[in-house]
């Protein structure tokens, strides 16, 4: 498991990065058959901290089904020697809740944000916001822990919104809670066999000709991380390193009415300024605050990114892919040529956190309004000064459209686009990730494997009139048969059970 300081968490690695199927001369069909999840965002409506925003609560129906999901399977015999649950990241949504906390009840003291925002990334924050999601969802821990005392499996790959399980204190909370409640299905359970069925993994999941599995943040540049195998801060490397969605979230979203995760690639300049004139005056003046301190925030990561400091993170996350690659005999080539698709974050440039805020565009409208002043302020002729403005506005026309191609907030394509090359890659079947919510499962490589998106199991509580998303609660089922590695992607009915997804 991971440590607490930015050292060294390779005993998480060793285990969570070596799977079985790595071993040339393992039978296909004495592996582990998997049940592959993700984004299930356990506390992303927690709102403790005074004066915090109210939010619409999770569906209850989501810990239902998760729970019929975990019991369902255990009654059902795999192909393999047991079932593994791989949850491919967001399982927890510790960036999406906002919690408190006494002063003596910390180790790190907070930050104006957190004192602002409610606690952070840190690894004591964590630790908190854990216990909240624990008490929360305690049907689902308690059917997990179930499902482990039968002698099954559990790998929990990191995700953008939980990127805190990197510490190894926030890991053993939670497999400590795990066991608690497997002890209660399995009194006489060995502590040591159970804890060699829970893993960590910092990265992703893999199975050698069979698949590839990881959550698919780092492909989106609104998401991505820099170091993923160390995911600090490089000013304070007690705390987790902040993309732009974080900040976003923190700093604009969960603090205003009626803004919600969802939706912003469809919105525009016009867009945001009428949702802000929704508002009303005093409204739309604090969205505007809250978005240009959002700004400043991320400016001040940019900075911190390029600092000596930041150097240090890189040396370590080069010594720790080397590890790595030893640890999973994946090499170190391929890990590099892994790196290498990653999405550069946005908050690698300034450039790339105004043009992501839309305020190159805002700024390319200011400068054309400008222009036309002046043209009038010169006193041209009314022929002139018709064609002069018309120039502007082609010219003004020409560049937004470009600037606007440019934002690509949905990662779905660029994610279709590395599965094929993951899968040409590390020789794998199927290619599966998560985070954009939406389940699909698209040929790749030339056809010669399959990409599957899990979709989510995120779902607001529904109100008459709101229509909401609805999560597709989807899951992949993966078996050996003989030689050939067979998937189904599969929905869970709360009445009928799993079935064929979109069948």
């Amino acid at each position: 498991m991971g440590r607490d300081v930015p050292s060294d968490d390779f005993r998480e690695a060793r285990r969570s990065q070596a799977p079985r199927a790595l071993d040339e001369d393992l039978a296909p069909d004495d592996d582990e058959s998997l049940i592959v999840l993700s984004d299930v965002h356990l506390g992303s409506d927690i709102v403790e901290r005074r004066g915090g925003r109210k939010r619409r609560r999770r569906s209850p129906d989501i810990d239902r089904d998760l729970v019929g999901l975990l019991r369902h399977y255990r009654r059902t015999p795999p192909r393999g020697r047991r079932w593994r649950l791989v949850i491919a990241g967001d399982f927890i949504d510790f960036i999406g809740m906002i919690v408190a906390a006494e002063p003596h009840q910390l180790e790190t003291e907070p930050s104006w944000e957190e004192r602002a925002h409610g606690l952070g990334n840190a690894s004591d924050h964590a630790r908190i916001k854990l216990r909240r999601v624990l008490e929360r969802h305690e049907a689902v821990f308690s059917a997990l822990g179930e499902f482990l005392a039968d002698g099954h499996a559990l790998t929990i790959v990191r995700g953008n919104h939980d990127l805190e399980l990197y510490w190894e204190s926030v890991q053993k909370e939670l497999a400590d809670a795990l066991y608690r409640h497997a002890l209660a299905s399995r009194p006489s359970l060995d502590r040591l066999a159970f804890d060699e069925r829970v893993e960590f993994a910092p990265w992703f999941f893999y199975r050698r000709g069979v698949v590839w599995i990881e959550h698919g943040h780092q492909y989106d540049p609104f998401c991505a991380i820099h170091r993923p195998m160390v995911p600090l801060s490089p000013r304070d490397p007690r705390r987790i390193e902040r993309g732009l969605s974080d900040v976003l979230l923190r700093f604009v979203v969960r603090p205003t009415p009626g803004l919600f995760e969802y939706g912003h690639e469809k919105m525009g300049v016009l867009d945001y300024l009428a949702f802000g004139l929704r508002l009303g005056l005093r409204g739309l003046g604090t969205l505007l605050f809250r978005f240009l301190h959002a700004v400043v925030e991320l400016i001040r990561v940019h900075r911190e990114l390029v600092s000596r400091d930041a150097e240090t993170l890189r040396k370590e996350h080069e010594r720790r892919m080397s590890l790595l690659a030893e640890a999973t005999r994946i090499g170190k080539d391929r890990l590099l040529a892994l790196a290498a698709l990653s999405a550069p974050p946005v908050t690698a440039s300034v450039r790339g956190i105004l043009a992501s805020v839309l305020l190159d565009r805002l700024a390319l409208g200011l400068f054309a309004s400008l222009l036309l002043l002046v043209l009038g302020v010169l006193g041209i002729e009314r022929g002139e000064y018709l064609v002069g403005a018309a120039l502007v506005a082609v010219a003004w026309a020409v560049a937004h459209v470009h600037l606007a191609r440019q934002r690509k907030l949905d990662p779905g394509e660029a994610m279709v686009d590395k599965a094929g090359r993951l899968a040409r890659l590390f020789s794998a079947a199927y290619v599966v990730m998560g985070h954009t919510h939406v389940p699909m499962q698209v040929p790749v490589a030339d056809g010669e494997a399959t990409y599957v998106n899990l979709g989510s199991w995120s779902e607001d509580e529904p109100i008459e009139g709101e229509p909401m998303p609805r999560a597709a609660r989807t899951h992949l089922v993966v078996q050996v048969e003989g030689e050939r590695a067979v998937a189904e992607l599969r929905s869970w009915d709360s009445v009928e059970g799993p079935r064929v997804f979109g069948g």
